[in-house]
């Protein structure tokens, strides 16, 4: 009770503890998401309510002897949002990167969430958020899948073989009951065979690692993307098969003639544009469209070779029954995810409720009585 607040801190086990790897919820939550998005009941930040988030970018060089400079994948991001529905809430992922901490033990990213009473803003939770966000990273493209992919799929190929692909993987498959063959691509080969073994004997299924760009994607009914930003992925139009569908988590870049040829679905419209926006707003739109995932579009867009945003599909209509997704077994279709705050806010927002239920977590004390009021 007022004026005093509490709130609960998970950590990494006690988010392991309260189902953040229950791949399967996931999806289901991130559907929920899907549909609130559509109909319009969420925020996140910008004038325009749709910005990815706000991002520190250090300089190349700084006359400051403690100043970070730039280096690769080396950045901070704040990304808020409120959600509605029953999640009716407010909160930020915490973003820092640094592709150097792999040389310290660490993971590339480290990241918190935070969730906030809307009204108040006071604490509600405060967790660890790797697990969390690779996790609705990979039911993003899962709910896609249910949704997009044809049901009788039988090869699935993961390109890029991190651990942001391997979640996409795993929510992938809770919606592909007819999967008999997986193929990992990698440009480090040992990583690839070393998913491929962890998805046989984890699903039962023929797996076979290769660092060959072409074998990763030529007759794969299902494609998952999030290959590394530090080496640009190319792929031809000639590779993808008739009916194939491409669920896009990375950065990417394919023949025109595949593009203005296959179905285009995107996460969520306004965020998109929300991209174009900033772009503009850059003063040098070409690069900036060279360092999102959406860059290839906009640019077909612009030259008026692709429909503009507004003309264009989001996953959350297609979820909602306002537009159609797939609509025939032999076209093939592109779904583009970049990456969303109210995801992670949703999946934190039940997460936390498991918690609570479980008795899971330690109840931390801001204050009894504020000092100023």
């Amino acid at each position: 009770m007022y004026p005093n607040i509490d709130f609960t801190y998970l950590s990494e086990p006690d988010m392991i503890a309260a189902g953040v790897l229950d791949a399967k919820r996931c999806v289901e939550v991130c559907e929920e998401t899907f549909s609130l998005l559509g109909k319009g009941d969420y925020l996140m930040g910008g004038a325009n309510h749709n910005s990815h988030g706000l991002n520190i970018v250090f300089p190349k060089e700084t006359k400051f002897p403690n100043m970070p400079v730039a280096g690769p994948d080396r950045r901070f991001a704040a990304m808020p949002g409120y959600l509605g529905g029953r999640f009716d809430v407010c909160g930020n992922k915490w973003y820092g990167s640094n592709h150097a901490n792999g040389e310290k033990g660490l993971p590339r990213s480290i990241l918190t969430m935070m969730l906030n009473d809307k009204d108040t803003g006071a604490p509600l939770a405060l967790m660890s958020a790797n697990l969390l966000s690779a996790a609705r990273t990979g039911g993003v493209p899962g709910v896609a899948a249910k949704h997009l992919a044809n049901k009788d799929a039988k090869v699935v190929s993961v390109v890029g073989c991190g651990p942001i692909n391997k979640a996409c993987f795993t929510a992938i498959m809770t919606q592909m009951g007819s999967v008999k063959k997986v193929v990992c691509f990698d440009l480090f080969l040992d990583k690839a065979q070393e998913l491929a073994s962890w998805a046989a004997a984890e699903y039962g299924v023929e797996a076979i690692g290769v660092d060959d760009t072409e074998a990763g994607f030529r007759d794969a009914d299902v494609i998952t993307v999030a290959a590394s930003r530090l080496k640009p992925l190319y792929f031809k139009d000639e590779w993808i098969k008739e009916g194939a569908t491409i669920l896009v988590s990375g950065p990417f870049n394919t023949d025109e003639s595949f593009l203005t040829s296959a179905k285009i679905i995107y996460d969520h419209t306004s965020l998109q544009e929300a991209y174009v926006e900033d772009a503009i707003a850059s003063g040098n739109k070409d690069a900036y469209y060279g360092g999102v995932i959406g860059g290839p579009f906009f640019r077909l867009i612009d030259a008026g070779k692709l429909p503009g945003l507004k003309d264009s599909t989001g996953l959350g209509d297609v979820v909602n029954g306002e537009k159609a997704g797939r609509e025939n077994a032999k076209e093939r279709v592109i779904f583009i995810a970049c990456g969303m705050a109210v995801f992670d806010i949703s999946w934190g927002f039940d997460l936390l409720q498991n918690a609570k239920a479980k008795g899971i977590g330690q109840s931390l004390n801001l204050w009894q009585k504020p000092h100023q009021g």
